[in-house]
């Protein structure tokens, strides 16, 4: 049975940040984050770049409300 002081010592994660998988012998990073593989890096990526996206869906849905659609004509 681990330490409780030994795991709380090593101040690293313990699993992958998109899949909760183990860490294999490579550990790859993105902004800091520690993940177990290229295809998790992938799905981080992806997932970041939709997260910076919601401001441009949220100016479509704004200009699609009946109030500005009136001001507009």
């Amino acid at each position: 049975m681990p330490n409780c002081s030994e795991s709380l010592r090593s101040g690293g994660a313990a699993r992958c940040a998109v899949c909760d998988g183990k860490f294999g012998l490579v550990r790859h990073y993105s902004w800091r984050t520690p993940l177990c593989s290229k295809k998790c890096v992938d799905r981080f990526r992806a997932r970041r770049e939709s997260d910076r996206n919601w401001v441009g869906w949220l100016q479509i849905t704004f200009n699609q409300l009946p109030e500005n659609r009136a001001r507009a004509l």
